[in-house]
């Protein structure tokens, strides 16, 4: 490490030595050395003025930071469950076989390690895997074979086949969002502040993270705090499983993003913005900056805007793996260089938020969607879709169909519209919004897509008649306790606690006393956890109890039973602070 030292201190100075930007000093760090050494972290600490707990406080939360050597090369194994269901488990098992190593663990000679991650937003495409936080898709057997031969070749990352790093588009079907052409920030520049604000307002355009908070509203209180320095901030951290629109629409329409942003910002006042990429979208980070300097080169960023008394900037912020970061106040102390561990609100972020100044963030969905209503205007983008649903919503289907992918609609689209089109023949149900949403059977498919009736995130996860559904809530329950932020005891030790009934169930030893102990872990979720993780933690179970009960059956060392409690009664409660209207005090995880 000494002889890195100087690299070391030029990263440092290169992000002026502030402590906000621990984050970026840490990933620069280890993506130069592999790993964030204690001699690095010595550095870190007199270089930040922080104290050495701090640091390593900080590393140790995200997943994709090591404090000790990973191997040179470091491969994580999708663990989603549509992943699960493609074959992964068997292909990690074959690439453990073949570089000769234990999962979890580095090999002797230190060359390599292989592990499982939660869900990298690969799912139309899956089995898939990050090999040095870059992604690889469509795994089979030979693909596998491949990779374990270059390793043990010791072939550079960058001599492997393009072909390899190959990620589709995937785009399905495109309505209104997929299809708009032309520049947006002319138009909004013309029209000025507050007729932005009047645009968004009529276009009735709602948070697309899945609570449906008004853009409008959010934007306006921003506008109207009384702290001059304000911040925009785009969420792209769509950390949920089954969900993979953003990675498109980053592709796609990068350029329309960061316009919705910087009109967003001409809107309330803002001169600086911030995306946050999520880790796993680390190979879209170099377009990314290139589509940002292009746009600075034809003065669409930087100082005096298209030659207006307007300055703006965008800068890239990169997540290291920790999927309580989609949840707004959370992304902020991580954009803070803190763990990402969700705020107590009020206050909100549009008062208090980035380093404690107004701070509007939505997700990229929703920046796309502002830029087109300003360039085609709100009274148009409002008769599209539904009365309370305006607009189009893009949906990431993956998991048991003929064409995965990214599918627009107008809102207001059945459930059996979207499995007629992508392919699924004869499903059994349907996650939709991933986890933390409502698992539906087939007699439930004529449902909308809609926030007043199924609102989502965005994921679509289909499940035909051979699926298990309690191995599907099970997947997602280990998810919840492996992404707690432990922050709070409730959630910490309860999602724990879930997961431990559900492998007893899975290993046949279950009985009526363990659906009394889930609805007791639900009541306390519920109501004791700090945040929407927790209060979500229950629903996969709850709903494929309700749904699927003979999936639960088969597990008990007692076949003939009754249930030990009102299954209705479970749900509702499962309900009450994750309402069907209002999705969740988590999925309110700020990605409106």
């Amino acid at each position: 490490m000494r002889e890195n030292a100087s690299q070391v201190l030029s990263i440092l100075e290169k992000y002026g030595k502030s402590q906000s930007s621990l984050m970026q000093i840490l990933r620069e760090i280890q993506e130069m050395e592999g790993c964030i050494g204690p001699d690095a972290i010595d550095l870190v600490c007199e270089g930040l003025n922080l104290p050495r707990t701090k640091i390593v406080g900080t590393a140790s939360f995200y997943s994709f930071f090591c404090l000790e050597p990973r191997g040179r090369y470091r491969i994580l194994f999708s663990d989603n469950i549509t992943d699960r269901m493609l074959g992964s488990e068997a292909l990690l098992e074959r690439m453990c076989g073949k570089l000769w190593l234990e999962k979890g663990k580095v090999s002797e000679d230190s060359l390599a390690s292989v592990d499982t991650t939660s869900c990298t937003g690969m799912c139309d495409q899956g089995p898939a895997i990050l090999v040095n936080n870059i992604a690889i898709t469509r795994l089979d057997e030979a693909r596998v074979d491949d990779i374990c031969e270059l390793v043990r070749s010791e072939v550079p990352l960058d001599k492997w086949p393009s072909a390899f790093f190959h990620v589709e588009d995937n785009i399905r079907r495109s309505d209104v969002l997929l299809s708009a052409q032309g520049a947006a920030l002319e138009a909004a520049l013309e029209k000025g502040s507050g007729a932005i604000l009047d645009e968004i307002g009529a276009s009735g355009l709602r948070g697309r993270g899945g609570a449906g908070f008004s853009t409008a509203q959010k934007w306006d209180a921003c506008r109207n705090a009384q702290d001059p320095e304000k911040y925009v901030v785009c969420n792209a951290d769509e950390g949920e499983p089954g969900t993979f629109k953003d990675r498109v629409l980053l592709t796609r329409q990068a350029e329309r993003v960061f316009e919705g942003m910087t009109i967003c910002a001409h809107a309330v006042g803002a001169k600086k913005g911030m995306l946050y990429l999520r880790g796993e979208y680390r190979y879209l980070l170099e377009n990314l900056e290139s589509t940002l300097r292009k746009m600075r080169l034809e003065n669409r960023l930087g100082r005096r805007i298209l030659g207006r008394n307007f300055d703006f900037d965008i800068e890239i912020h990169l997540g290291a793996g920790a999927y309580i970061c989609g949840e707004e106040s959370a992304l902020i102390e991580s954009l803070e260089g803190k763990r990402g561990t969700p705020r107590n609100r009020p206050p909100f972020p549009v008062t208090n938020g980035y380093l404690d100044h107004p701070t509007v963030v939505n997700n990229v969905e929703t920046f796309c969607a502002a830029a087109l209503i300003v360039q085609q205007g709100g009274k148009w983008y409002s008769t599209i879709g539904t009365e309370k649903s305006s607009g189009t919503k893009l949906l990431s289907v993956s998991g048991d169909c003929s064409h995965p992918g990214i599918y627009e609609y107008p809102f207001g689209v059945t459930v059996r519209r979207v499995l007629e089109d992508c392919g699924a023949q004869d499903p059994r149900a349907v996650q939709v919004s991933g986890p933390s949403g409502t698992m539906i059977s087939d007699a439930e498919f004529d449902r909308k897509i809609a926030f007043e009736d199924l609102p989502t995130a965005g994921a679509f996860m289909v499940f035909g008649q051979n699926r298990d559904m309690f191995e599907v809530a099970r997947n997602f329950v280990h998810f919840f306790a492996h992404e707690s932020c432990g922050f709070c005891t409730p959630c910490r030790v309860g999602t724990s606690l879930l997961g431990n009934l559900m492998d007893k169930m899975h290993n046949g030893h279950g009985s009526t006393y363990d659906f009394e102990e889930i609805r007791k872990l639900n009541g306390i979720l519920q109501s004791m956890s700090h945040c929407g993780l927790g209060h979500s933690a229950c629903n996969p179970v709850l709903d494929a109890m309700k749904k699927f009960m003979p999936d639960y059956e088969k597990r008990l060392l007692h076949k003939n039973f009754t249930p030990a409690f009102d299954l209705d009664w479970a749900l509702q409660a499962a309900r009450q602070m994750t309402g069907r209207d209002d999705r969740a005090a988590h999925i309110e995880r700020g990605a409106q």
